[in-house]
């Protein structure tokens, strides 16, 4: 697959599909910039070069058509200040005056199209639409990892419509790293799988256990694992419909000699809120109408001797209900093992999503090795599926 570094963008136009899905509060302010940082290293090496740049990218799930909480004009007052220019804004992806607009670009200016989402026809893969999009450029970049699972127009189709199509540096670094930790990690490699639902890991947890060393199990997903066992849960959350699939997975973990860390202890809570009466318990005994959510500090301990002498980690999920803060100790204890073994020299792999976010908030994005802007589609990647986004790169 060819990269930017392959191309001189000089008196060229980039297209450019970014991942810009960012948070905004409730004033249109960025709570979370890592996304829009990661692209700027690509924008920056086509402007240099003399080219110009076309943005385009989705925000949000608008449901039908233009949304005031969705627009990306939000967007301009930072990006132009990050690039110390006047970032111009089209009122749509599509159509006469974004043509225009495109069409018009000198040498080192940067537009930035509407969400693509505010057109169904985005989702649904629409070739027409991708043809439009294709108007607005000379050269096909794709820097959206995040959305790179999706046979989108904007991440798969419109790559057609182009003689030349490249990866951004945020594409590539994604599928360089995934690969370290399929490919080519060093033992003892640790995996991490967190979250609520271990629905959403199954097809992962089964391909890592044909890699890993030890795979370490917290959140949510572990109390479907303490009801398989007979264990207790209270009012935790259960998958009831997964009880056997656990029981195959621990079965499966043994036969391949992984060790399956589940959480010796939990913080349970009566109530589903920060405020809530907590105490500490074993998990398989919580009492009914207690929930557990977080693991507990025999736990934390643990895992973190666990994940500071390992050589190779992947990290995918939090440990708890991480976003308030009385249950969010074992998601930090994870953050700082995690940091603590690469500092030793170990390569860690932050697989998206919430854990990212745990990550970057505790001001860590730069003490660990590498930080995925894509969850699902790093799972995906890594369950050795094809992403649609990728896979139009490579034809």
């Amino acid at each position: 697959m060819r990269t930017i570094d392959d191309i001189n963008f000089k008196n060229k136009r980039a297209l450019i599909r970014v991942d810009f899905n960012v948070p905004l509060n409730n004033k249109y302010e960025i709570t979370d910039d890592t996304r829009i940082r990661a692209a700027v290293p690509t924008i920056k090496k086509i402007l240099n070069d003399g080219g110009s740049v076309v943005l385009m990218s989705h925000l949000g799930r608008p449901k039908t058509g233009p949304e005031e909480k969705f627009s990306l004009k939000h967007l301009v007052k930072d990006l132009s200040g990050r690039f110390n220019t006047e970032v111009k804004f089209a009122g749509d992806c599509i159509g006469n005056e974004a043509e225009a607009m495109s069409s018009n670009l000198k040498s080192g200016e940067i537009l930035l199209l509407e969400n693509l989402r505010f057109h169904p026809e985005e989702t649904k893969g629409d070739e027409a639409f991708a043809k439009k999009l294709a108007a607005h450029g000379d050269i096909y970049v794709n820097d959206a990892f995040g959305t790179a699972h999706r046979a989108h127009a904007s991440t798969s189709i419109v790559a057609q419509f182009f003689d030349e199509k490249v990866c951004g540096y945020v594409m590539a670094a994604e599928l360089e790293n995934a690969q370290k930790v399929l490919d080519s990690a060093t033992s003892p490699y640790t995996a991490i799988m967190g979250g609520a639902k271990i629905s959403d890991k199954i097809l992962i947890i089964e391909k890592l256990l044909d890699k890993v060393d030890n795979l370490i199990i917290g959140g949510g997903m572990s109390y479907t694992f303490f009801k398989a066992m007979g264990g207790k849960i209270g009012a935790s959350l259960v998958e009831e419909d997964k009880l056997d699939l656990a029981k195959e997975l621990i079965q499966k973990a043994k036969e391949k000699n992984v060790n399956l860390e589940l959480p010796f202890d939990s913080v349970i809570a009566d109530k589903f809120d920060n405020n809530a009466k907590t105490n500490v318990v074993q998990n398989g005994a919580i009492p009914d109408g207690w929930m557990g959510l977080d693991i507990g500090p025999q736990a934390r301990e643990v895992f973190a001797k666990i994940i500071r002498d390992s050589k190779t980690i992947l990290w995918n999920g939090p440990m708890g209900v991480f976003e308030m803060s009385n249950f969010a100790k074992g998601t930090v204890s994870i953050a700082e093992a995690v940091v603590e073994a690469t500092e030793r020299g170990a390569f860690s792999l932050i697989g998206g999503g919430d854990s990212a976010s745990a990550v970057n908030n505790l001001g860590y994005g730069d003490r660990v090795s590498y930080v995925s802007t894509g969850g699902g589609a790093l799972l995906e990647y890594m369950e050795g599926k094809e992403l649609p986004g990728v896979a139009a790169l490579e034809d």
